[in-house]
């Protein structure tokens, strides 16, 4: 198959990580596979994968014709069996682009929190939890098209516990017997802002009388607001900005703190995880609280915030047979159960269901998906204007919170 994968950014992020990694393990796979994207440092990772990559224009509209007639060429001259787009306006983008052919499928794969509402029903759709899945296929209906799981996938091989993290330690200081929790994030005030911030303080505290120290590997708009709270919180907290290549970060740590693919990939380096959520949510992982994760993903709602995050800091600072029992366990589930190698067979099946289904997207999809978008730029420019407006709209609201 030739494949063309359409990416929603190319900063660093567990989305568009995704989307470059399993393009890379589905060409290894026999398949021809193009990208196409705005600049952004994900860019280099393609070119050094070995895939060609076609640039887009960062400031264009999204979703906008323009990029439609765009994808349309390359189906046209390259050949293109499938147009895969990451998140909303490049799924929605892919679905205009293939609409009408029956040699063309288009797919589309969202690792938010919530799908948007005007996705056509008879895309394809790939999400990243069980939970997800089912309640796009519970608002959808009958009238739908297939609703596939792809967990967040991890290069288990580039992501592993030898990997060297002497020159990180040595140039953030990390040279001394402290346990350092790390936490690779965005810095952005949906999803992920609250628990750093409340990281800042527990650790802040608990570092007068335990050996640890916060580790903060990341950059975005709400940096200031991070180096404000860890400056007035004293102990021992660092900031890296942000990484091209963060797995030495994950190498130095001796606890991570993460969610979504972020924790995934923490587990890979055999580290003993936190998960993060929002509403003061904290939670160990353990192989009794591993099947929540696996139903709702690496995320949750609700907790004693602060509270649950001490006494967790507290175990694991105190048992260090502990830290690597569950190092262990981390490894092993990850390699078991979300190794890229797998998550590449899985999403190249979806391609030859989704080709097999070509051709039946219909008009009434296309017409009620446009009319979905515009009332909800229309609000979006409404909230815009009230400075209500979330920075990463779909990509920052959990289930239950839309």
């Amino acid at each position: 198959m030739r494949i063309l994968v359409y990416p929603h950014a190319m900063e660093l992020g567990g989305s568009q990580l995704n989307a470059v990694e399993i393009a890379g393990a589905v060409r290894d796979l026999g398949h021809e596979v193009l990208v196409v994207s705005e600049p952004g440092p994900l860019v280099a990772r393609v070119t050094a994968a070995g895939m060609e990559h076609v640039g887009l224009d960062p400031g264009r509209r999204r979703p906008s014709p323009a990029t439609v007639r765009l994808l349309r060429g390359l189906i046209a001259e390259r050949g293109i069996d499938v147009v895969h787009g990451y998140e909303w306006p490049p799924g929605l983008e892919s679905f205009h682009a293939a609409r009408g052919r029956s040699d063309v499928a288009a797919v589309c794969t969202v690792m938010s929190m919530a799908v948007a509402p005007f996705l056509p029903p008879s895309l394809p759709l790939v999400v990243g939890t069980e939970d997800i899945r089912r309640s796009v296929l519970e608002r959808r209906g009958q009238r739908t098209g297939a609703v596939h799981l792809i967990e967040p996938p991890v290069d288990v091989r580039a992501n592993a516990p030898d990997h060297p993290a002497q020159e990180f330690r040595a140039e953030y200081g990390l040279d001394d017997d402290v346990l350092d929790v790390v936490v690779v994030c965005r810095l952005v005030p949906q999803l992920k802002l609250e628990g750093v911030l409340t990281a800042i303080d527990v650790v802040g505290r608990l570092s007068a009388e335990l050996p640890l120290r916060l580790v903060i590997v990341g950059d975005g708009p709400a940096r200031a607001q991070v180096e404000e709270r860890a400056a007035k919180a004293g102990g021992r907290v660092v900031l890296t900005g942000q990484l091209d290549d963060p797995r030495p970060a994950y190498a130095a740590a001796s606890i991570a703190l993460g969610m979504g693919g972020s924790a995934l990939r923490a587990l890979a380096f055999a580290k003993p995880l936190i998960v993060q959520g929002e509403d003061g949510f904290f939670e160990l992982l353990t192989p009794g609280s591993v099947d929540t994760f696996l139903r709702q993903g690496w995320y949750g709602l609700g907790g004693t915030g602060a509270e649950a995050l001490e006494a967790i800091l507290r175990e694991l600072a105190a048992d260090p047979g502990r830290r690597a029992e569950l190092g262990t366990y981390g490894r092993r589930l990850v390699t078991d159960r979300f190794s890229l190698e797998r998550a590449a067979r899985e999403q190249e099946e979806i391609y030859r269901k989704a080709l097999a289904a070509a051709g039946g997207r219909a008009r009434r999809d296309a017409l009620s998906s446009t009319g979905g978008v515009v009332a909800y730029k229309v609000g979006r420019r409404y909230q815009r204007l009230r400075g209500t407006a979330a920075r990463d709209d779909f990509n920052a609201v959990a289930p239950g919170k839309t």
